[in-house]
């Protein structure tokens, strides 16, 4: 009895870890919005189950083999659908067949009823009460465990009414943690689900309101040159100097809708290799004049040779290389160092750029990156977000120190090809 108890425990323990590892993949893809879990990934569960309880089951002896297969074959099947119940079946019967003895057509006369059952049940299951849902897989077990004991009747084998009254009552109490325990998961998957339904919705309305103003602003002054423009008393070169300014307005609103845009689309059109070597030298040389402008020396370090590739998209991240680069020197108006260096450790590409500008509080280097976010008096912040969306998007790290100041230093980390 004692034995009999220990390795059906044993079995109900092979039945839970398959289920807590699908919940725990569920878990990871919230955290950290890995694509989307397929749906055949619940299928790990049943199959799991199913090997492990028939590979260590109780031994009546050389004919009979008892376990907790139908536990994970029952709730498998219900929550699979015919397609999976099959499957299962025949995956029982390819384990059991060379086991051999009297046991494997117990097994699969067993099976075999309950699958043809199942497969009108599983349609309706999904749709039932929790209270409805624990009595047919309660119904079904008993139902199953009445089956084997009447084939053991036709076989001509007795009943050992003290090895199955403890058996049925170990499968009954094991399916009914089992199933709750399944439909806590799958309610748990479901309030995931509505949660980054959620997240995502509150970020579009947040920035859907957030453009409609910032794009407002320069269109309005636009709009106000113009019409200062459109004078006949206005003095000709003060009419273009109006026009200019609408139309610089005008290009700032566009910047500010192309970040947007590429925001919300940071997946990339045309993947290629990127030489992180020689995109740092091009960069560096764009923002050269800036730098000039504002007294900052740029100081580069690279390594002697190119030691591997990132995967991306090349216009995209030379947009997230620059915004970093021209924050960091605007950062300095007063002049000062900025720090640029490239390195290759353990498969990944490692670029550190350092600034000597006024810093961020901690407060504000929390908020880095979000939406709308930024120190600077006529920013949108929308630059800082696209270069991390970008840098997210390539797989790769960004991770940002700052002292108030002192400076701020970004750490970007790519998987190298």
């Amino acid at each position: 009895m004692d034995l009999l108890t220990k390795d059906l425990l044993i079995n109900f323990l092979f039945i839970l870890l398959p289920l807590f590892f699908v919940q725990m993949l569920y878990q990871l893809n919230y955290a950290y919005r890995f694509k989307k879990v397929k749906e055949w990934i619940f299928s790990i569960f049943p199959i799991v189950s199913i090997m492990l309880c028939m590979l260590f089951p109780v031994s009546v002896n050389d004919q009979f083999i008892w376990d907790l297969r139908r536990i994970p074959f029952i709730l498998g099947a219900l929550y699979g659908g015919y397609k999976l119940v099959f499957f299962l079946l025949a995956l029982i019967i390819v384990i059991r067949y060379p086991m051999g003895g009297d046991g494997f057509y117990i097994s699969l006369y067993t099976h075999m009823i309950l699958a043809v059952l199942i497969a009108f049940l599983s349609s309706h299951y999904l749709k039932m009460t929790l209270k409805t849902k624990l009595l047919v897989s309660v119904s079904l077990t008993v139902f199953s465990i009445i089956i084997s004991l009447i084939s053991l009747n036709m076989f001509g084998y007795p009943i050992n009414e003290d090895f199955w009254i403890p058996y049925t009552v170990i499968n009954v109490i094991s399916i009914l943690i089992t199933t709750a325990l399944l439909e806590i998961i799958r309610n748990n998957m479901d309030v995931l689900q509505k949660i980054m339904k959620a997240e995502k919705l509150e970020i579009v309305s947040h920035l859907a309101a957030s453009i409609s103003h910032e794009v407002r602003n320069p269109l309005t002054v636009s709009k106000g040159f113009i019409q200062l423009s459109c004078d006949e008393k206005v003095d000709p070169a003060v009419r273009k100097g109006y026009l200019n300014t609408a139309i610089h307005e005008l290009d700032r609103a566009a910047d500010i809708i192309n970040d947007y845009l590429m925001f919300a689309k940071p997946a990339f059109e045309k993947e290629e290799k990127i030489s992180i070597y020689e995109e740092i030298q091009h960069v560096v040389n764009v923002v050269i004049p800036l730098a000039k402008m504002n007294g900052v020396q740029v100081h580069l370090s690279l390594p002697n040779e190119e030691k591997g590739f990132a995967l991306g998209e090349r216009k995209k991240l030379e947009q997230s290389f620059i915004n970093i680069l021209k924050n960091g020197i605007e950062s300095m108006p007063n002049g000062g160092h900025l720090h640029i260096s490239l390195g290759y450790q353990h498969h990944s590409i490692h670029i550190h750029i350092c600034d000597e500008g006024s810093g961020m509080t901690q407060e504000q280097l929390n908020r880095l990156g979000e939406p709308y976010f930024t120190t600077k008096k006529q920013g949108t912040g929308l630059g800082m977000m696209v270069s991390f969306s970008i840098i997210q998007s390539m797989k790769g790290e960004i991770n940002v120190t700052s002292e108030e100041g002192k400076g701020t230093c970004f750490y970007i980390k790519l998987p190298c090809q």
